[in-house]
């Protein structure tokens, strides 16, 4: 897992880098706003603990700027300020999680990896798309419908995805062609509909509910 630590205190920085270090995770540190914002634009990480007393840019301005850009990196903010005001600033500028100083180092590594698991679960629903009873996992290539695993082709997998991404929206062939294939002009073939045939076969056939629909003159869309 790879970390970056925010903290301007150098004594308590190398501390939290050391602990996390042994512990086998990838730490990288900044003692500075400026160092963070730039070390965050060029490398990616998995969770940031950010200090919210820093000498340049303080961590609740470094979170607003984060969360506008549309970085959603998960965000344990520490400070030395207990008061319910700036947890909830804190927290209202983005902050995932809050802990006061000073804190015991168990507790800022269980924080650490339940804000990691979060967001990979977040991350994973995000990639699975369900239709019905129809599951389809953008990573692994699979296929489930009502808990039965359904055997596509890489064509006929991206075809149903290219689908389930815009359920309920009715697209054409051109533009099923342009997105599956990668032919963006009309060559008079018609693919789109045997596929389609595939994965009526395949995803329809033996199930009372129908999910793959033609509308007539302007082409096909799934939906429950």
């Amino acid at each position: 897992m790879k970390l970056l630590i925010v903290e301007d205190d150098p004594g308590l920085l190398s501390i939290i880098r050391k602990g996390l270090s042994e512990k086998n995770y990838e730490v990288s540190a900044a003692l500075d706003g400026t160092t963070a914002l730039t070390m965050l634009g060029t490398a990616t990480f998995d969770v940031v603990v950010l200090d919210v007393m820093l000498p340049d840019i303080n961590g609740i301005e470094i979170c607003r700027r984060l969360r506008t850009a549309g970085n959603f990196v998960p965000i344990l903010m520490l400070t030395a300020l207990e008061s319910s005001e700036n947890v909830v600033t804190g927290l209202n500028a983005g902050a995932d999680d809050y802990m006061a100083k000073p804190f015991k180092f168990t507790e800022l590594e269980a924080r650490i990896n339940a804000l990691a698991r979060r967001a990979q679960q977040e991350h994973r629903s995000v990639e699975i798309i369900s239709i019905a009873d129809l599951e389809i996992d953008r990573l692994s290539k699979t296929v489930k419908r009502n808990g039965d695993t359904i055997t596509l082709t890489a064509k006929e997998f991206k075809l149903l995805y290219y689908l389930a991404k815009n359920q309920g929206v009715i697209l054409s062939r051109e533009k099923i062609l342009d997105n599956v294939w990668n032919i963006n002009f009309d060559m008079n073939t018609n693919v789109v509909d045997v596929y389609i045939n595939y994965l009526r076969k395949k995803i329809d056939k033996s199930y009372n509910t129908k999910l793959i629909h033609t509308i007539k003159g302007l082409g096909y869309v799934i939906k429950p």
